[in-house]
C-alpha cells in the first residue's frame, strides 16, 4: 500500500470498487514540514481553483477525490515543487497531514488522475470559465479594459519530433521550440494563453484567435448605442510591442471600435525637448513618478490619425508610442504602455519560481496537414541570398576605402589600380549572384502547407492538453500569491521583498491542530528566522482569519496563528 499508508480499510475498500474518495480527518500534528502552505488555501480557494470542478470533471471510484488532487497540485507549486518526479524524495506522509488524510498518490497515480481529468477537452472549458471570471474581477478597478498580449516561447530540448525552429531573444539562438501568446492584466495577472506549434506570428495569431475572443469574453463593454453616441469610445484596449505594429490592423482594429497601444517603430526624427513637460504619474504598484512627457498626432501611411505619445529619458533617449485610445489622458497613456513590464517580468518570475517551460508528458498529437509553414527551400536560398548580399556590401566598402594618397609614382598607380579593378571584378560577380538568387527566390513560395513537405520533414505537434492543465493551477497559484503579496506589502518597509517572505512561509514547518467541537483546523506557523517579519504576519493571519474559509470537504474552519 505504500510508506506511510495507515487508512487500510478505506484503502481496501478503493481497490474493489466500493470507496468514492477517502474522508478528510485531521489528526493533530506538530512540525509538519511545509505546513506554511496552507496558509494560501484562502487565496487559491478565492481564486477558482476549486469552483466550478464538480461541473467540469470527474473521476471514477477510488481513493483519492478530486478536491485532494487540486489542492495537492496547488500546494505543491507554493511550495515550489516544480517537477512532480520531484515528490519521490518527499515524505508523502507528510503531505498528507497537510491535506488530512495518510499519505499523497505516488507520481504515477498523479500523472494518471491528470490524464483522466483533462479527457473530452474539460480542462480548456474550466479555464475558460475561470478567465472570464478573472476578466470580471478587474472590472471597477485601474486595470479594467486593458489586455497586454505578448508571446513566450518554449524550448523543446526532446528528440521525439523536429518542432520549427524559432528565434529566442534570452538565448539569442533559433531553437525547436512552440509558441504560447499570453494574455495579461495591466498589474501582470494572467487570463489566458493561446498555444501554436507553428508560430504565424503577433498580428495573426492577434487577428485569429486573441481579438475574437476578447470581443466575445471581455465584460462591460459599451453597447452598440454607446458607441454610436460617442464616436471616439471603445470598447477595450489591446496592448502589444513593436512586433505587433501595423497602420493597417490598428485601422482595423479602429473600425470594430478597439483601441490599440504600442510602441511606434518608425519614430523619425527626435523632438524638440522644449515640447516636453514634466508630469507626475503613479506606476501600477503605486510609485509616484516624473516623466518627461509630450503629445502629437500624427498621419500613419494608410491615413489613420492617431496619437503619438514620447517620453524623454535623462540620457535624451525619446521612446514613443501610438494609440487610438483617443479618451484617456496622457499621463494614463504612457502609464499603459510602460506597464508592460508587469507581463515581462511575469514571465520571467513564473519561468525561475514556477517551471513555466517544464513539459509533463511527452506525448504527441497529430498536426494538421494544412497548417501552414514556411518554405525549407525558401529558406535556404534566402540564407544564401543575405550571405552574398552581405559579402557585396563588405566588398563595396572596401572599394570605396581605396584611395591614392601619396605622391603620384608608376608603382603606386599601379598598385592602385590593380587593387580596384581585383575587386570591381569580385564586385561585378557578387551583383550578377545576388540577382540571380533574388530571381530564383522570388519563384519559391515562401510558405506551403505540411503535407507538402517531404516525409523527413513533417513533424507531429507536442501533446498540450496535460501542460495547460497544471499550468492553470500554476496561474491560480500565482494570482493567490500576488493577492497574498499585496497583503504583505502594506506592512513591509521593503514591498520588493513581499513574495520572498511568502515563499519562507510556504516552505516554513507548522503544527496542524482540529477542533472537532468548535469546528476549527488551526494552522500554527513557526517563527521564521528574522523575527521583523512578525508584524507584517501578524497582519496577514487577520486578513486570512476573516476569510472564514472552510478546509474543503470538511466543516472546519481554518484558524492561522503564529507559534508564541
Amino acid at each position: 500500500m505504500g510508506v506511510g499508508a495507515t487508512n487500510i480499510v478505506a484503502r481496501i475498500a478503493a481497490s474493489v470498487g466500493k470507496l468514492n474518495g477517502v474522508e478528510i480527518e485531521f489528526q493533530r500534528c506538530a512540525d509538519v514540514r511545509s505546513g506554511g502552505v496552507l496558509w494560501g488555501l484562502p487565496a487559491l480557494l478565492s481564486n477558482g481553483l476549486l469552483r466550478h470542478t464538480d461541473k467540469h470533471f470527474s473521476l471514477p471510484l477510488g481513493y483519492y477525490n478530486i478536491e485532494s488532487i487540486f489542492l495537492l497540485l496547488s500546494f505543491l507549486a507554493l511550495a515550489r515543487i516544480k517537477v512532480l518526479e520531484d515528490l519521490r524524495y518527499c515524505a508523502h506522509g507528510e503531505w498528507g497531514k497537510i491535506l488530512g488524510i495518510d499519505r499523497i498518490p505516488e507520481v504515477k497515480t498523479i500523472r494518471e488522475k491528470i490524464r483522466i481529468l483533462i479527457g473530452d477537452d474539460r480542462g480548456r472549458r474550466w479555464r475558460a470559465q475561470l478567465c472570464n471570471e478573472w476578466m470580471e474581477s478587474t472590472c471597477g478597478t485601474e486595470y479594467e479594459g486593458y489586455y497586454y498580449i505578448d508571446g513566450h516561447v518554449q524550448i523543446y530540448y526532446g528528440k521525439q519530433t523536429k518542432l520549427p525552429q524559432h528565434y529566442v531573444s534570452r538565448d539569442r539562438l533559433c531553437m525547436r521550440a512552440t509558441v504560447d501568446y499570453w494574455v495579461n492584466a495591466m498589474d501582470g495577472q494572467p487570463f489566458f494563453l493561446v498555444n501554436k506549434a507553428v508560430d504565424p506570428g503577433l498580428l495573426k495569431v492577434l487577428k485569429d484567435d486573441i481579438v475574437p475572443r476578447l470581443e466575445e469574453e471581455v465584460p462591460n463593454q459599451p453597447t452598440e448605442e454607446q458607441l454610436k453616441e460617442n464616436k471616439y469610445g471603445h470598447r477595450f484596449i489591446i496592448v502589444f510591442d513593436r512586433e505587433g505594429y501595423s497602420p493597417d490592423f490598428m485601422k482595423e482594429m479602429k473600425e470594430r471600435r478597439i483601441a490599440c497601444l504600442t510602441y511606434n517603430k518608425y519614430p523619425g526624427e527626435d523632438w524638440q525637448e522644449s515640447e516636453f513637460s514634466d508630469c507626475e504619474c503613479q506606476l501600477i504598484n503605486g510609485e509616484i513618478v516624473k516623466m518627461k512627457l509630450a503629445e502629437r498626432g500624427t498621419m500613419l501611411r494608410n491615413g489613420l490619425w492617431v496619437r503619438e505619445i514620447r517620453k524623454l529619458t535623462m540620457e535624451g533617449h525619446q521612446t514613443s508610442v501610438l494609440t487610438t485610445d483617443y479618451v484617456s489622458d496622457l499621463k494614463r497613456v504612457a502609464v499603459a504602455m510602460f506597464a508592460r513590464w508587469c507581463q515581462e517580468s511575469f514571465f520571467k518570475y513564473m519561468i525561475n519560481q514556477y517551471n513555466l517551460d517544464r513539459l509533463l508528458t511527452y506525448q504527441l498529437e497529430d498536426t494538421p496537414g494544412t497548417t501552414v509553414v514556411v518554405n525549407p527551400q525558401y529558406c535556404k536560398v534566402d540564407t544564401q541570398t543575405r550571405s552574398e548580399i552581405t559579402k557585396l556590401d563588405r566588398r563595396l566598402k572596401e572599394f570605396g576605402a581605396i584611395l591614392l594618397t601619396d605622391e603620384i609614382e608608376p608603382d603606386k598607380v599601379e598598385n592602385y589600380q590593380n587593387q580596384k579593378s581585383k575587386l570591381q571584378e569580385e564586385i561585378l560577380f557578387l551583383k550578377e549572384k545576388v540577382e540571380e538568387l533574388k530571381i530564383r527566390r522570388k519563384s519559391i513560395p515562401k510558405h506551403i502547407t505540411l503535407r507538402e513537405l517531404s516525409e523527413t520533414q513533417q513533424f507531429d505537434s507536442l501533446s498540450t492538453q496535460s501542460k495547460y492543465f497544471i499550468d492553470t493551477i500554476k496561474m491560480i497559484a500565482y494570482r493567490a500569491e500576488t493577492s497574498m503579496a499585496n497583503i504583505l506589502r502594506d506592512k513591509m518597509a521593503h514591498t520588493d521583498e513581499a513574495r520572498r517572505l511568502l515563499q519562507a512561509i510556504y516552505n516554513t514547518e507548522a503544527d496542524i491542530i482540529p477542533d472537532k467541537e468548535k469546528k476549527t483546523l488551526t494552522v500554527c506557523l513557526h517563527h521564521l528566522a528574522n523575527r521583523s517579519n512578525d508584524k507584517a504576519l501578524s497582519y496577514l493571519c487577520e486578513n486570512l482569519n476573516e476569510t472564514q474559509t472552510i478546509f474543503p470537504g470538511t466543516d472546519l474552519r481554518l484558524v492561522y496563528v503564529l507559534s508564541p
